[in-house]
């Protein structure tokens, strides 16, 4: 049977319909920029005191009536205790302290609001500032794991649209949260659309467009529009200080995607894998007039047809993996370890960074802004680099100079290893271990509130460590994607290549050589 990109090469490479396809998905993604660093400005703690209601009219000011302590070598007067009060005849406090008893007043400087300030969680609830972005990344972590399996089942079309719905209403029922146990139900809720939506969008992204299309889809495409989503919130932030009137401005723009419902196309990919050839070459043909080619009567011959009818009844007859399979060998298993460790330091260092921009020296607008447009330019370099460089060179030094800087900051005032048999499994763990990351990553940014320097001593000790670690894996640039279990490389030493697998074309019974590969792992 022909190789589905063969069959569907006449639609050429980039026509009317792979632009559509390639803005309409990118932009889908925008919401995920900032819906996903929304709580460095919904859950930042603003500076704040102990009230005294007690010292009206008493002559008596306020910095007499607070003890001092000292954070990040500042001293500053105390944001959970406060000195007794003896109420005589004349003014008097004892060296005693006690808590806020009163609550706490909250400096309107930088915000008129932030859920931190709606709920006071501050100093013996401090911890319940980071959970709230923490049960975000538990959300996400179900999403992870739930995405693949409805998305190989229902169609990467439903759920990407139902993820999005997911993350619209329960972003805009948030707004109207009259608690912070709410609040975090609904931050989980909208967790599960967050990576499910996103990851709907860049596999059918890739399954639709073709082999020249797809590195940069996944670069200048889905990455790029991620970057503007997060550039657009310290804007959004910056004119709306209440944390309810941000969530609402961030949440309504959800509505605006229901249209595309109608221009974007279910993969045909995965309806030939569900044996539906008809809905398919529907698709394939009305791409074709878009792009103003005329198609082949017939796309599918009789012959590919039957099989493609049949192919559902074949994948049961077919060996069943499992996640067990991930670490059935010595390769694999190396490969697996290493690269699930990656993907959650890589993941605590990205979100410790990103959510620690307000404990930043300077204004935290412009700190986020700086962030987003950063990345935005990472992502343009990265494209240049995957092009011409190996992947573990890339990752390793880029890895090493980022944990390097993270800690020369207190001196200033990849898919490929896994075989196609298991890759959406190793893919999915590996997604699962940076959410892991993603959880712990909120405390990591937390400790900044108290000392500045030592998340980033903490992120870049792990960043230059799985610098290091990297190396280790074998290199994939410009050699065949492994198919089977048994031709998955073993480990490299450092900076060496690693020649091509001789188990590479090799079945897995008979261990004969093929000399084939399919020319697609989609």
């Amino acid at each position: 049977m022909r190789d589905y990109d063969d069959i569907t090469s006449f639609l050429g490479d980039w026509g009317l319909f792979q632009r559509t396809i390639f803005f309409l998905l990118s932009i889908s993604v925008i919401p995920n920029g900032y819906v996903g660093m929304s709580m460095v400005f919904l859950a930042d703690i603003p500076p704040h005191r102990c009230k005294l209601p007690y010292l009206n009219g008493t002559g008596v000011h306020w910095n007499q009536s607070l003890p001092t302590q000292v954070i990040n070598g500042e001293i500053i007067y105390s944001r959970c205790s406060r000195y007794k009060w003896v109420n005589t005849s004349r003014t008097e406090f004892l060296n005693d302290t006690e808590s806020c008893l009163d609550g706490w007043e909250y400096s309107t400087e930088r915000y008129t609001s932030t859920i931190v300030t709606e709920w006071n969680l501050v100093c013996e609830k401090d911890w319940k500032a980071p959970l709230s972005t923490s049960i975000f990344f538990v959300g996400v972590l179900v999403g992870c794991i739930a995405s693949g399996h409805l998305s190989d089942r229902y169609g990467r079309k439903v759920v990407l649209f139902l993820t999005m719905a997911l993350q619209t209403v329960f972003s805009l029922i948030q707004v109207f949260s009259n608690s912070w146990e709410m609040f975090c139900v609904l931050n989980f809720l909208i967790g599960l659309g967050q990576i499910s939506n996103y990851a709907s969008a860049f596999v059918l992204g890739t399954e639709l467009l073709g082999k020249s299309s797809r590195v940069a889809y996944s670069t200048l495409g889905i990455c790029v529009f991620y970057g503007l989503g997060y550039i657009i919130l310290p804007l959004l932030a910056y004119f709306l200080r209440g944390w309810r009137m941000l969530l609402l401005a961030m949440s309504l723009p959800g509505l605006l995607y229901i249209p595309l419902w109608w221009f974007i196309p279910e993969s045909p990919r995965w309806l030939l894998s569900q044996g539906q050839v008809e809905e398919a070459e529907a698709i394939i043909q009305a791409a074709a007039k878009k792009n103003g080619i005329t198609p082949p009567e017939n796309i599918f011959s009789e012959e590919e047809s039957m099989e493609f009818l049949q192919l559902t009844s074949k994948k049961k007859s077919q060996h069943s993996y499992t996640y067990l399979d991930l670490i059935r060998t010595t390769n694999i298993r190396n490969v697996s370890i290493i690269t699930f460790f990656i993907w959650m330091i890589v993941t605590i260092g990205y979100y410790g960074l990103s959510l620690s921009t307000p404990n930043m020296i300077g204004d935290p607008y412009i700190n986020c802004f700086i962030a987003a447009a950063t990345e935005i330019a990472a992502y343009i370099l990265t494209w240049g680099i995957l092009k011409c460089t190996p992947r573990r060179i890339a990752f390793s030094s880029t890895s090493l100079l980022g944990g390097a800087v993270l800690l020369l900051i207190q001196l200033v005032p990849s898919t490929e290893l896994f075989p196609t048999v298991v890759r959406n499994m190793g893919v999915g763990v590996s997604c699962m271990a940076s959410r892991t990351g993603g959880i712990i990553a909120p405390y990591i940014a937390f400790i900044g509130t108290y000392n500045k320097v030592l998340p980033y001593i903490l992120m870049g000790s792990i960043t230059i460590a799985i610098g290091l670690l990297s190396l280790f894996l074998p290199e994939t640039k410009g050699l065949p994607l492994p198919e089977k279990i048994s031709q998955v490389p073993p480990l490299t030493c450092c900076c060496s290549r690693t020649d091509p697998s001789p188990e590479i074309g090799l079945d897995d019974n008979s261990k004969r050589v093929t000399g084939q590969h399919s020319s697609s792992n989609l």
